[in-house]
């Protein structure tokens, strides 16, 4: 049997969870993936599967390998398309994904703009403050704050951010602002359930320890920007999350000279995703739309 069938069948076995819901999902039929399993397993001399009557599950052999199975469709299916044209006019599906106010603000413009230019391209968003598996969920393009865990795949550094301690004016009208680090222990804090979320602040001169959690946690950037300006504490955010209340003068700038290194914005995609018109173009558009936000 035909060696990247079994591969697509081991993929989609592993990814469905049963033979019978990957050969739906290949359009193909049960006894025909039993069969193509049991020729990569006979290939590779390995059990891939432990089989029940109720459940598929991989075995160790076979966890280790799927990885390295979905890389290898991966980049075959990346060669398939730079043969068909690297330079070719950007069409079909661009999956993307974002932190949620990073990609309102600065990613949707620019899918707006890559939309009117080019009438053939279709981009579905996955606005979400975590990290999503890139491979697994079929993502083109993956935007991330802050430092990059090591892996395969690529990364373009396309601007930065700093953290930044606000406050609204009649927060410290009522409360005074902190001339230090060490004067939030006197304060109240607006903390976030979020991916950022620690008991550690970072500053220029080191970490800080919250000995409490805050007495108010919200779950989204938006409900830690209108608590702040709301009077109830000082929040720890990001520069381009905070970019529009602070000039509007909602929010005030705190312990600016204690700000710590800028976090890393990067676009992470498969090698073999490089290649494709549309994102190159949305490489570039983002580099010129954060140069242009004073992010770049």
């Amino acid at each position: 049997m035909d060696r990247l069938l079994t591969l697509e069948m081991f993929v989609a076995v592993a990814g469905e969870g049963g033979f019978a819901a990957a050969a739906r999902k290949l359009g193909s039929s049960p006894p025909a993936v039993t069969r193509g399993i049991a020729a990569l397993e006979a290939r590779l001399g390995t059990t891939l599967f432990h089989r029940s009557t109720r459940a598929v599950a991989l075995t160790d052999a076979g966890a280790a390998f799927l990885d390295q199975a979905r890389r290898i469709l991966a980049e075959l299916a990346g060669a398939e398309r730079e043969l068909r044209g690297a330079a070719a006019e950007p069409r079909g599906q661009l999956h993307l994904t974002a932190p949620v106010m990073f990609g309102r603000l600065h990613v949707l413009p620019v899918v707006g703009d890559l939309m009117a230019q080019h009438r053939d391209l279709m981009v579905r968003m996955m606005l979400i403050d975590r990290n999503v598996r890139i491979v697994e969920e079929g993502i083109d393009v993956a935007v991330r704050v802050g430092p990059l865990a090591d892996s395969g795949l690529k990364a373009v550094r396309v601007g930065a951010v700093r953290q930044m301690l606000v406050a609204s004016p009649a927060y410290l009208a009522r409360r005074g602002a902190p001339a230090t680090v060490a004067d939030l222990a006197g304060h109240e804090l607006i903390g976030t359930m979020g991916p950022r979320w620690t008991s550690e602040w970072q500053f220029a001169s080191g970490r800080w320890r919250l000995d409490a959690p805050p007495r108010l946690v919200v779950n989204t950037v938006d409900g830690v920007l209108a608590a702040a300006e709301a009077g109830l504490g000082i929040a720890n955010l990001l520069s381009y999350q905070l970019a529009e209340p602070v000039d509007a003068g909602r929010l005030i700038s705190l312990l600016a000279d204690e700000q710590p290194p800028a976090l890393p914005v990067h676009l992470l995609f498969e090698p073999s995703r490089a290649a494709l018109p549309a994102v190159r173009l949305f490489i570039d558009a983002m580099k010129a739309r954060l140069r242009m936000a004073g992010l770049g």
